[in-house]
């Protein structure tokens, strides 16, 4: 998952979904750059759209924690005088972060009264191990780190899915591999430790295979293409943008075949309990930037497309044909969680776990208030 920072928001009045967005002038009749100062939308914005609705009571005592939160007194310059709140982000630059990479280039944050630096890593391990060493206080990550911190019994906080896509398996056109069955005595590539590794087992057993009717050979993503291209594998199992580069670059020499739903990679937000506890509404703020984030890339989605793109150092024109591949939606819901239990499970029968490590009970890892205090209606856990 190998794969911008600064442009400005848009216009103080933005139509969004129908609806429009308004932000409090000051009593020159400016939209001064202090507005960001606060978190809370009560003091300096109101939202509203259709997928998100917030009760003008909820935006009040939002107002409110964000002036305690800095330790200001509550009165009418709460908005002008309050200081942005600061947090240390270790995010994948890749389009699977394409939340995060909006709420920063846009200065979403800033209007969330964040001030978030940025950190890049090529995977999303790399950032929860970050994260739980201490050089970052929010990851950006997928489930495979998340089962392995869970299982490790490390203390972390899943506050949020953000977004989720299918792995996929492309083929060189000579192996003769049309349907998932021919994959039988084949070279396949994948990443180990990752969601590539439990999508290739979960590909294999719904083919009536097993690992030993395969050649599986361990390779990071960006290591695959050449491989293929030398002809030392017959197909990769992996995440986009790898599928569409390989595509581009062999053409008629590779071939998709159809795995659609076999298996989504999710990605996702991850703190600390200790630092939750501790920074309960900077963690709210970050989640509704992230769905003001998901608001303006459907509302904007071409736009979206170049800012994401020239974040993570993608031609327009390559992420485009695939823009639709990755499903950006803020969300708690049983899809992520059978998702984790899959990846558990796939731990647990592969023996990739800690010593007497059992299937995690999530409903103590994920973290469903900061999320149901911003939107309540992006939570859907069946247990909840």
């Amino acid at each position: 998952m190998v794969p911008g920072e600064h442009t400005k928001w848009a216009d103080p009045q933005v139509v969004v979904q129908g609806r429009t967005r308004g932000l409090w002038r000051d009593r020159s009749g400016r939209y001064p750059r202090s507005h960001r100062g606060c978190a809370a939308r009560g003091a300096r914005e109101i939202v509203m759209h259709r997928t998100t609705t917030r009760p003008i009571t909820a935006i009040a005592g939002r107002a409110t924690l964000c002036c305690l939160a800095v330790g200001l007194a509550i009165g009418p310059n709460c908005a002008l005088a309050a200081e942005l709140l600061k947090a240390r982000l270790a995010q994948n630059l890749a389009p699977i972060s394409g939340l995060a990479i909006v709420a920063k280039s846009k200065g979403i944050f800033e209007k969330h009264g964040l001030d978030i630096t940025v950190s890049n890593f090529t995977s999303g391990k790399q950032c929860l191990d970050t994260v739980i060493g201490g050089g970052a206080d929010i990851a950006t990550t997928a489930e495979a780190p998340v089962t392995a911190s869970t299982m490790a019994n490390q203390p972390i906080a899943f506050v949020a899915g953000m977004e989720y896509s299918d792995l996929k398996t492309l083929v060189a056109a000579k192996a003769g591999v049309k349907t998932r069955a021919d994959l039988r005595g084949k070279r396949i590539a994948f990443t180990a430790g990752t969601g590539s590794e439990v999508y290739t087992a979960t590909l294999l057993k719904s083919a009536g295979l097993t690992s030993k009717d395969v050649t599986l050979v361990n390779l990071r993503p960006q290591e695959m293409l050449p491989a293929l291209a030398a002809g030392s594998i017959d197909a990769i199992d992996t995440w986009e943008p790898h599928v569409a580069n390989a595509k581009k670059a062999l053409g008629e020499a590779v071939a998709e075949i159809d795995t659609k739903g076999t298996y989504s990679e999710t990605f996702n937000i991850v703190v600390m309990k200790p630092y939750l506890d501790a920074n309960p509404v900077l963690v709210e703020n970050f989640i509704a930037a992230l769905i003001d984030a998901e608001i303006w890339m459907k509302a904007h989605p071409d736009e979206a497309i170049t800012t994401v793109a020239d974040a993570v150092g993608m031609k327009r024109d390559e992420l485009a044909p695939i823009w639709a591949d990755y499903v950006y939606r803020v969300r708690l819901d049983d899809r992520l969680i059978e998702i984790l239990k899959t990846h558990s499970a796939w731990r647990l029968e592969s023996g990739n776990h800690p010593p007497g490590a059992a299937m995690p009970d999530f409903s103590k890892v994920v973290v469903t208030e900061p999320l149901k205090k911003v939107d309540p209606a992006r939570v859907t856990l069946s247990w909840k």
